[in-house]
């Protein structure tokens, strides 16, 4: 007895009650295509970015969004203890900004606070830059022991470092006028180093730099590690001396990292706070004082809330075209590159 069974092409018959859809092949590298040609899937790996950026996002609108639109409102307002206490309030509009602007004594702030975050700039970039280049230049130990020294000088507290400073240079009991006195300068024996502009700013710019060198030695020692020993090699046979060998080795490959340490310094010396505050106040007779110590003294100082907003809010816009400037030249450095 013959049993007959019916064949069915599985290629070509379909199920019952299935519905046939439309399944698009795989291309030639064996990845399934969804719609408009993007790899099946990939809608959750362009997203992912966005989903792993967003705590950075929301942190930052709350910890710094927030307060800065709460202090640019401020700035158009006229806070006095008055309203503090009534709790009212006036708005003035630009009044605050135009009182700013046409203030003589704030145009003197800017230009010294220029003036003083330059000279920092430069005298941190050249002397961290030696450092660096001779951390890269020690033997282990060494460098190991230089390595610990300027970053026990990073680490300490400003306040603390600030508090450090005034004992040294202190009048009476300083150890700096008693050192300069036995080296035969007895004048200097009771020298007053925060009676005129220029000495307190010079203390206050010495303890700024000192500082201020650890970060830059440390970046630019960084940076020298990525340098390949062959290329200094292929100078050497080539007869380069040190000199040469810097500028045609050294120089181009650390250049990057100098443009960013110095766009870093800018910023920090031009908002440098409490070195200046803790250590005179903005004295004598105010001819210290710098953008943000000139905006705590007309602000909180004078119990104008509103005209020191202003200040503060102009001096973030001063920042941010200096930011703006910097990236348009890294922008410009990268498309000259390529």
């Amino acid at each position: 007895m013959s049993v007959q069974t019916d064949r069915t092409d599985t290629g070509t018959a379909a199920a019952p009650g299935v519905r046939k859809t439309d399944v698009p092949p795989p291309d030639d590298t064996g990845i399934r295509k969804g719609k408009g040609g993007r790899p099946a899937g990939s809608r959750g790996g362009v997203s992912a970015p966005y989903v792993l950026l967003l705590p950075a996002l929301l942190a930052t609108v709350i910890l710094l969004g927030w307060p800065l639109i709460k202090n640019g409102m401020l700035s158009f307002q006229n806070l006095n203890p008055r309203q503090l206490i009534l709790h009212l309030t006036e708005w003035r509009g630009f009044d605050n900004y135009t009182d700013v602007l046409s203030s003589a004594d704030f145009w003197k702030v800017v230009q010294r606070t220029v003036v003083f975050t330059a000279v920092n700039v430069v005298l941190t970039m050249v002397f961290g830059t030696l450092v660096g280049l001779l951390l890269a230049r020690l033997g282990k130990r060494m460098r190991l022991v230089l390595l610990l020294g300027v970053v026990l000088a990073w680490a300490m507290p400003v306040i603390a470092a600030t508090t450090v400073y005034q004992w040294l240079f202190a009048q009476r009991f300083g150890v700096v006028n008693w050192l300069l006195a036995k080296a035969g300068w007895t004048s200097m024996a009771d020298y007053n180093w925060f009676g005129t502009q220029l000495s307190t700013f010079s203390v206050i710019t010495l303890l700024i730099v000192w500082q201020s060198i650890p970060f830059v030695a440390i970046n630019l020692y960084a940076a020298t590690t990525t340098i390949p020993k062959e290329l200094y090699e292929a100078a050497s046979i080539d007869g380069a001396g040190t000199w040469k060998s810097f500028t045609s080795v050294t120089f181009p490959f650390i250049r990057p990292f100098l443009w960013a340490t110095t766009f870093l310094e800018v910023i920090w010396i031009f908002k440098a706070f409490p070195q200046i505050f803790a250590m005179n106040k903005g004295g004598p007779d105010r001819l210290t004082e710098t953008l943000p110590i000139y905006a705590f003294v007309e602000g909180p100082g004078n119990q104008h809330y509103g005209m020191g907003a202003a200040i503060s809010f102009l001096t973030i816009l001063i920042l941010l075209a200096l930011t703006a400037y910097y990236l348009r030249t890294v922008l410009k450095q990268e498309e000259d590159e390529l």
